[in-house]
């Protein structure tokens, strides 16, 4: 069988190899609020800022375009996902339906998104961190809060947070979801709060001109502006319900579950975006809060309630590891997918017999987003995680159409309606956001995935599980 063609069965029973099996603990609250807890986070504690920069008032609606794409890639997951409720999400999907070669690109391309999200979130809790460490503490060393390119040397809040993280992970999945679900709640009321004060000063003048950058994406100096453009990375802050398909292999009934964790998460979340996104630009113009590394605090500080301020920016600081918890979950069971394939080191597939999670990756992608975090800005993280981000929803998205042809007659637990019409929109919008990314993020995407592709070829691809048959 070529390497280029070979495939896993969809029907292939995993069994619990003894020390590579994942134990089935989590129930759909669970994964909804993994879907909450990834979703809702860095991009709306932060991201509502920089969006607003690069489209103005437009972000609403780049919310809109994003949070559709989005949507109709979720529904693709959630069909992907009950029909093979494994661990490695788009990776197993593209394995059993597209071949090995295919499969091993997606594979590699998720490895970009989780590690660069796990970092990205870092550095955007870093930045509410920071600025409650600065108000305790004003003679606190500057050059230990910010990373290079800001002027410091390292971003040790960004290094903290990821490395506590990847620690609680690594104590076991049933209890990372709990502390999950405890800080999603912690999450969701901050958010409330922020709504209840933002909403009296709201001003519908804020709204005009509504595109001063205009509605298609255009680069300047290197970043995209317009509302395409700031749709681009807006897209970061919708995703993380596709984490909840690596979660597969330990849903206890993975046919209603993983449904109502994915679409469920989904919907909820839209609704949050748009209401605080909404309550953020009418009360203060965009222009004032677009460069603020913490643009919700920064706004009701502004608004005259410094108390309450303080206490959302502690909530971020409290809640936001969720988002980081998630994918860092998300890319270990990626991981552990391809080396249980034979696609990665088998030693990476090993799990703690005690402990019921593979270690030694989670520890190891812990210290991979620490370094990526103390040293790279949060534009720049986010881009690049995107692109992988997008790879891995066309790739999901086509093996969902692909099997309506090739198997429409084999039993679904979940369907996605209209799939003639939902799964092209989820590629060609996914395509779009892929076009609408910098030039800096399409060269680091093709790069890493021409580094990945050469490690296939030259050796991975001769110890894959299916080389021996």
């Amino acid at each position: 069988m070529s390497f280029l063609t070979r495939r896993i069965a969809i029907d292939r029973e995993i069994g619990h190899v003894e020390g590579h099996g994942l134990k089935p603990t989590l129930g759909w609250p669970h994964l909804v609020a993994l879907g909450v807890g990834a979703i809702v986070g860095t991009g709306i504690y932060t991201l509502t800022g920089e969006a607003a920069g690069l489209a103005g008032p437009g972000a609403m609606l780049s919310f809109l375009i994003a949070g559709a794409v989005c949507a109709a890639a979720a529904l693709c997951y959630a069909e992907m996902a009950t029909l093979m409720p494994r661990a490695g999400s788009a990776y197993t999907y593209s394995y059993a339906v597209m071949g090995e070669t295919v499969a091993w690109i997606v594979g590699w391309s998720l490895i970009l998104e989780y590690t660069v999200v796990c970092a990205a979130v870092s550095v955007g809790w870093a930045g509410y961190a920071s600025g409650l460490i600065l108000s305790w503490w004003p003679d606190a060393p500057q050059q230990l809060l910010k990373g290079p390119e800001a002027g410091g040397i390292v971003n040790l809040p960004a290094v903290v947070i990821a490395l506590l993280v990847a620690g609680l992970l690594a104590l076991g999945t049933r209890e990372s979801a709990r502390v999950n679900f405890v800080l999603v709640i912690v999450k969701l009321v901050a958010l409330a709060g922020f709504i209840a004060l933002a909403l009296p000063a709201f001003n519908a003048a804020h709204f005009t001109p509504f595109m001063p950058q205009g509605f298609w994406a255009h680069e300047v100096d290197g970043v995209k502006f317009g509302v395409m453009g700031a749709a681009s990375i807006i897209f970061f802050a919708f995703y993380g319900f596709d984490a909840i398909s690596t979660a597969s292999e330990e849903t206890k009934n993975p046919a209603r579950d993983l449904t109502i964790g994915i679409v469920g998460s989904m919907l909820l979340c839209t609704l949050i975006y748009m209401a605080v996104a909404a309550s953020a630009i009418g009360a203060m113009p965009p222009a004032q809060f677009a460069s603020s590394p913490e643009p919700l605090a920064h706004i009701i500080r502004e608004l005259g309630h410094p108390k309450a301020a303080w206490l959302i920016g502690l909530a971020a600081i409290i809640a936001m590891p969720t988002v980081i918890m998630v994918f860092m979950y998300g890319q270990t069971r990626v991981f552990f997918a391809m080396a249980r394939d034979g696609l990665l080191p088998r030693g990476l597939a090993k799990v703690h017999s005690k402990l019921g999670t593979p270690v030694a990756v989670t520890l190891f992608t812990g210290v991979i987003a620490a370094v990526l975090g103390g040293a790279l800005p949060l534009g720049t993280i986010v881009s690049v995680a995107n692109a992988g981000t997008l790879a891995a929803f066309i790739a999901t998205a086509i093996a969902m159409m692909i099997l309506r042809v090739q198997q429409p007659a084999r039993p679904r637990r979940f369907k996605t309606p209209l799939w003639w019409l939902v799964g092209p929109f989820a590629v060609l919008g996914c395509a779009y956001l892929f076009a609408g990314l910098n030039t800096f993020t399409m060269i680091v995407f093709v790069i890493w995935n021409l580094i990945g592709l050469a490690a296939y070829l030259l050796y991975f691809r001769s110890t894959s599980n299916l080389s021996k048959t």
